[in-house]
């Protein structure tokens, strides 16, 4: 221990010593260095005490820390210069006091941890929804009857409703993109029942960007329709930055039209659904048959992801059916009734032949944004996130509970069966057979 005395002067004016305070100092190799300095108030007296390599400074207006090892360095920053680059001089004493895991720390674990999070943000997000977004109201659901060798008045009052004298008239009105495949797979399953095809398509993209008329291209595949079809184009507005829900609610207006033309009337069924969303020819069926139905009801169809071979759930919801009313009655996307059907067909989401329209309907849709990274894009990547079942945009699933994220997470398991399908497709598998489970590989054209 060493202690310094009252009895050593050092502080003030020369001729008028002051004593200094008990200073008691734990380390005995410390070493004090007094000085004296002049300053326009007179003498100043500075203590330097020097401790294992580290400076104190003291004096009489004050004392500070500084942190640097090297006393020329400590004496420029801590001492007369730090009163004239304050701001500079601490910045040059703390980046000289840390060690080797601080730096490391700043300089490797930071920029990893920034990195990851421009990555992986968005599956940070959807992770954490159900922190910030509750789960929607739970629909009221209809438990659905069907049997080949029931008749349509047994199950119209298994379903609580009547029976009519005759079947109403069906109009089936999609939008339509570059989805030849499955618009014909659709299209043979509902045939026996629908009234009117109403289709309609455009030069544009929803995200802006100029596309073919596919199906004008390829109207002659489609001759079994043609005396069912109303056929329209619109011409795209093709606005740069624009949010391509825009210009999809713009298309949705303009199929409004097409069903007053195709010639629509109150108490006709229709079928709002995008191409993809095909509902079963005996759900069809029951509805036009049945009395009492719902003005809006919604369709619950099991929804798959790339072919019939893997089964993500049965909670696709978006279609739905209504009994139209004039001036009531609006073509849209989304949640309308609080009613719906259980198992009602199936929802077939990016089940292409090519490989070129997966990448075409990646940049083409209203979710285009989730293509965060062009490698997504690559051919080879795309072909093997088929065949294992995992997603297109590496994205966590889009869920409101946690269980319900984690139960769905990672690849979507094989399903061998091809039971309940649409049976235009099985009586053609050879054509569609890239639709079948075990059939994963895709053309490349």
């Amino acid at each position: 221990m060493v202690v310094l005395s009252r009895s050593i002067h050092a502080c003030g004016d020369p001729a008028q010593p002051q004593p200094l305070p008990f200073l008691t100092l734990s380390d005995k190799n410390t070493l004090l260095h007094i000085r004296m300095r002049a300053a326009t108030s007179g003498a100043v007296c500075e203590f330097v005490l020097k401790e294992k390599g580290m400076w104190w400074m003291m004096s009489n207006e004050g004392g500070h820390y500084c942190s640097k090892k090297s006393d020329d360095i400590c004496g420029d920053v801590c001492g007369q210069e730090s009163s004239r680059a304050l701001s500079l001089s601490r910045i040059r004493c703390i980046l000289r006091g840390m060690d080797l895991k601080t730096y490391i720390f700043l300089f490797a674990f930071v920029p990893t941890l920034v990195f990851g999070i421009y990555v992986h943000g968005q599956k940070i997000s959807y992770f954490l929804r159900p922190l910030w977004e509750s789960p929607p109201k739970p629909f009221h659901e209809i438990p659905h009857y069907y049997n080949e060798n029931v008749t349509m008045e047994r199950l119209c009052k298994l379903h609580g409703w009547g029976i009519r004298e005759y079947p109403r008239r069906v109009y089936d009105a999609v939008l339509f993109s570059n989805e030849l495949d499955i618009l014909a797979i659709r299209w043979n399953e509902l045939y026996p029942y629908v009234t009117q095809f109403v289709l309609l398509e455009s030069n544009s993209t929803f995200t802006g960007k100029p596309k073919p008329l596919a199906f004008a291209s390829h109207r002659d595949q489609f001759k079994f329709a043609e005396p069912r079809l109303t056929y329209g184009t619109i011409g795209g507005r093709f606005k740069k930055g624009e949010n391509p829900f825009v210009e999809e609610a713009f298309q949705r207006v303009a199929l409004d039209q097409l069903l007053k033309i195709a010639g629509i009337t109150d108490d006709d069924l229709l079928i709002m659904s995008d191409v993809d969303e095909i509902p079963s020819r005996h759900t069809i069926n029951l509805l036009r048959w049945c009395d009492d139905i719902p003005p809006v009801l919604h369709l619950r169809l099991r929804n798959y992801l790339y072919s019939f071979e893997f089964l993500v759930d049965n909670n696709s919801w978006r279609a739905s059916v209504h009994r139209y009313q004039t001036g009531k009655t609006r073509y849209v996307h989304y949640r309308q009734s609080d009613v719906i059907l259980a198992d009602s067909g199936w929802h077939c989401s990016f089940c292409f032949r090519r490989i070129s329209e997966f990448i075409f309907k990646m940049k083409a849709y209203s979710h285009f944004d989730r293509v965060r990274f062009s490698y997504f894009l690559n051919p080879k990547r795309i072909q093997r996130v088929i065949c294992k079942g995992a997603d297109l945009f590496d994205m966590i699933p889009e869920e409101y509970t946690f269980k319900e994220i984690i139960g769905k997470m990672g690849p979507v398991p094989h399903s061998f069966s091809a039971v309940h399908l649409p049976s235009y497709l099985l009586d053609n598998a050879d054509k569609y057979k890239f639709l079948l489970p075990g059939n994963c590989l895709r053309e490349s054209g």
